[in-house]
């Protein structure tokens, strides 16, 4: 039950900060992806290039870290060091980028965007991807929780 409720905690504070990463890059011109294109083909247009539509869409980041977290935590909490983190950062990219949001219509085809925002996107999403890995990875293999306690 430790590992459900610390992969929760993980999954908001990732969805928080890299969250927040995307909307800066965002407001920055890094990419021109929306904050909220995981909500986008819910939402009117207009609704998403509001302020609010920016804050739900920094919501549905955090839902979406969330399960991303707990399929960590359930499948690869017993993987050491960055490398488990940066490949489900990028495969998590690819699914989202390349097969399910130009699908669903949350987000372009990706021959459509350019490259500053592929680029962007994609350390984002490594980089949460190693938070969430690194993290995780770290509570439940660290040996030093396992070492008896001295006097």
């Amino acid at each position: 039950m430790k590992k459900i409720y610390f992969a929760l905690y993980i999954g908001f504070f990732a969805g928080l900060i890299w969250g927040l990463v995307r909307w800066m890059f965002y407001f920055f011109d890094f990419t021109k992806v929306l904050p909220g294109f995981l909500i986008e083909p819910f939402f009117p247009k207009d609704f998403m290039h509001s302020w609010v539509g920016h804050i739900t869409g920094i919501g549905a980041f955090i839902l979406m870290s969330i399960v991303a977290s707990l399929l960590y935590a359930v499948f690869l909490s017993k993987k050491e060091g960055p490398w488990p983190g940066i490949l489900y950062g990028m495969i998590w990219w690819v699914f989202v980028y390349v097969l399910i949001g130009p699908v669903i219509g949350m987000l372009p085809w990706i021959r459509t965007l350019d490259l500053n925002s592929i680029l962007s996107d994609a350390c984002v999403f490594t980089l949460w991807g190693v938070f969430i890995g690194y993290s995780i990875g770290l509570e439940f293999t660290d040996v030093r929780n396992y070492e008896p306690q001295t006097e």
